[in-house]
């Protein structure tokens, strides 16, 4: 173990920040190398297009556009609209790239849109690691956890397909001395109150195996007593474990924590009082969950119900006050614990780098139309459809006296307005000491950061 290494463990030990301080010790021959390759990929793109002169040129350089906003655009059909122009935005969302790469065929310049694709995806892939290393991590606190000696942990045995039998986490858990409080499947359970009694009883640890919704019951009421938290990543998604750096594929190892454990303060979201670790949604999606026959045919209950949620007269529209930004006529909202480095939360590649920063992360989507679409679809999280905030407290109201709303997941119905919080470091969570690294922030590539890097000088 190097020097740095050891002082790193000695400042955790002591309950202080630890991580690399500078981009040099977080790599900066590493960060300096990759901006150099980006520079180069660059210039294999410029080399390209002056190679590619013309008329020629012109139709590499619009091609890529113009098949993603096409692309886009038949998408949208497909999903605002049922019968003949459903079909219709099938076969455009199809053919759109499908033509783009005909012509390019058909001119003969196919392997020089392939070569300055790959180009332009080298030089983006090695721009952002490049820069990502040149930043420092940010010092994540932790304190030494004392072993539990009354550790009381729910499980719940149908999360996740079974995973509570399948990693053997009950009979795991006991051998280290918790209580195991095994859920019936067949009988609904007031797993909060189950908590609460374990609380009651002496427990000095609270800790789920099972879906990000339950875990949010019962780490509300550790949170309400100040007693420590085990997530075991039991659940389908487990996106609260993956940001807490735990191993989504091996459940079990969430237990090292119970002999091995560090303590973590993070924050707890709250939506008119009910206790939430991921996020809330509200409008489309949230229409589509409440459906009973979603649940066994998501993506048939999902095309069935877009054409009303997403066009018409009788569409329902959202308005958000994010602390003091007014946010109106919106298809959906979503509110999370904490930021988001992408957009994309839903489709699941979103990371939050942070789960103390005091601050929900607030994402509003309001496409008008087949244009709007494709500009989303071009311009990603630059699009007038998109607006994305941070704010301490969201309120969402709508021409009605309740809306549905999905919490981490779950199906629910609020009266309006409902008003979206957090107890900021309310929750004590154990992890093991074995885990992997916050995530980085994703940032825009800063060309002048990148030259900097490149040729030596500190950003």
């Amino acid at each position: 173990m190097g020097q740095d290494e050891r002082d790193a463990g000695a400042r955790a030990g002591r309950g202080q920040p630890y991580g690399e301080a500078t981009a040099a010790g977080r790599g900066g021959t590493a960060s300096r190398l990759l901006a150099r390759l980006a520079l180069l990929a660059a210039a294999g793109v410029l080399a390209v297009l002056v190679t590619a002169v013309g008329e020629a040129g012109l139709l590499i350089v619009v091609a890529a556009p113009l098949a993603v906003a096409g692309c886009a655009v038949g998408v949208w059909w497909f999903l605002a609209y049922r019968g003949p122009v459903r079909v219709l935005g099938a076969a455009v969302a199809i053919a759109a790239p499908a033509v783009v790469v005909a012509l390019l065929t058909v001119a003969g310049l196919w392997l020089t849109a392939l070569l300055l694709a790959v180009c332009w995806a080298a030089t983006l892939s090695c721009a952002r690691a490049a820069l990502r290393l040149s930043y420092p991590r940010r010092a994540r606190r932790v304190r030494r956890a004392a072993r539990p000696g009354r550790a009381v942990l729910i499980m719940n045995p149908r999360s996740g397909g079974g995973k509570v039998d399948q990693f053997g986490l009950a009979e795991r858990a006991e051998r280290l001395g918790a209580r195991v409080i095994r859920l019936d499947p067949e009988a609904p359970a007031d797993v909060a109150g189950l908590a609460r009694t374990a609380v009651a009883g002496g427990a000095d640890l609270l800790g789920v195996a099972g879906g990000d919704g339950t875990q949010a019951l019962v780490a509300a009421v550790a949170a309400d007593h100040d007693l420590p938290f085990l997530v075991i990543p039991a659940g389908t998604r487990n996106h609260f474990a993956l940001d807490l750096g735990l191993d989504r594929a091996d459940p079990g190892r969430a237990l090292d924590a119970l002999t091995d454990g560090e303590e973590v303060r993070v924050d707890l979201g709250t939506v008119d009082g009910r206790p939430f670790v991921n996020t809330v949604s509200f409008g489309v999606y949230a229409d589509v969950v409440q459906r009973p026959e979603y649940r066994d045919a998501k993506t048939g209950t999902a095309l069935a119900a877009m054409p009303d949620l997403l066009v018409g007269p009788d569409v329902r529209r959202l308005d958000a006050r994010a602390d003091d930004t007014d946010l109106s006529s919106l298809q959906a909202v979503l509110v999370s614990n904490n930021p988001y480095t992408s957009p994309d939360v839903l489709g699941g590649s979103g990371r939050r780098p942070r789960l103390d920063s005091g601050l929900l992360g607030v994402l509003g989507i309001r496409v008008e139309g087949a244009a709007q679409a494709a500009e989303l679809a071009v311009r990603g999280s630059q699009s007038t459809a998109l607006t994305v905030r941070t704010a301490r407290r969201v309120e969402v109201s709508a021409d009605a006296a309740e809306i549905p709303v999905a919490v981490d997941g779950e199906a629910l119905r609020m009266p309006t307005p409902v008003v979206c919080a957090l107890r900021p470091g309310a929750l004590r969570v154990l992890v093991p000491r074995d885990r992997a690294p916050a995530a980085v922030p994703a940032r825009p590539v800063d060309w002048r950061r990148l030259l900097r890097l490149a040729f030596g000088r500190s950003p």
